[in-house]
Order: C-alpha cells, then sequence, then structure tokens
C-alpha cells in the first residue's frame, strides 16, 4: 500500500510500461510468444521481483497499475505503472525522500539484478494513469 505523505503535495510524477521481449520457441519457429494476463496482480508478479514491488509499494504515495493490451501480442501483454511521490517534510534530504528513496532502492535492485523477474524492457509513457 503506498505511503500517505500527501500534506506537501505530491511530485515527481512518472509513467512506466513494462513489455515483454518474446520468447522463441521451436514448436512457433522463431515467431515469438508472449505471456497474456488475465489481471494486473498476475502481470506485477511476472515482470518485477518481490522487493521491487516492495520499493513501489513503499515509496509511491499515488500509485496505479494497468495492463495494456496488445493485439499483435494476443491481449494484454504489458503493464503500465504511473506512480508520484509526496515528501516527508521539513529537514528532509532528497536522497532520504520518497523520490529518492525509489531511486536509491530501485537502484540497488538493478544493479543485483533483482528488479525484473522476467526479460523484457521499461519504457517512459506521457499518458498517466492520473
Amino acid at each position: 500500500m503506498p505511503n500517505s505523505d500527501n500534506t506537501f503535495g505530491t511530485f515527481n510524477k512518472q509513467t512506466k510500461i513494462y513489455a515483454q521481449n518474446a520468447t522463441a520457441t521451436k514448436e512457433d519457429m522463431g515467431v515469438g510468444s508472449y505471456t497474456v494476463f488475465a489481471d494486473v496482480n498476475a502481470a506485477k508478479t511476472w515482470f518485477l521481483e518481490d522487493a521491487a514491488l516492495t520499493v513501489y509499494d513503499e515509496c509511491c504515495t499515488n500509485l496505479q497499475w494497468a495492463l495494456v493490451s496488445d493485439a499483435g501480442q494476443g491481449g494484454n501483454t504489458k503493464l503500465k505503472v504511473t506512480c508520484d511521490f509526496g515528501t516527508k517534510g521539513a529537514g528532509t534530504t532528497e536522497a532520504n525522500d520518497w523520490a529518492g528513496q525509489f531511486k536509491s532502492r530501485k537502484q540497488a535492485l538493478v544493479d543485483a539484478n533483482g528488479w525484473l523477474k522476467n526479460n523484457g524492457t521499461i519504457t517512459d509513457d506521457s499518458t498517466h494513469l492520473f
């Protein structure tokens, strides 16, 4: 569950789309196959390690997830997330505030190969969910 530090507003809104890299199999003769997700939770746990989901839940103040459909890949194969960050208040350094914590904790997981659970790409998106 996201934090509730919105007394001073929220900042640094960002939207990302997680997309799969096709997995070619012998049966499909090199044409990529994709996992089609029945719901957001299935997509979250397919793309992201548990520790990554914890970073989103603990550091974001507003957080919304959605499936993205790609008919060429067979349906809901992508995951979209929009989040923003509140502040802990006066006297909090940038590195210790929520956006800074998100950035440093994410980077530590990326460096340890602990952010993405499966092979995929992450792109910025300008169409926010909220």
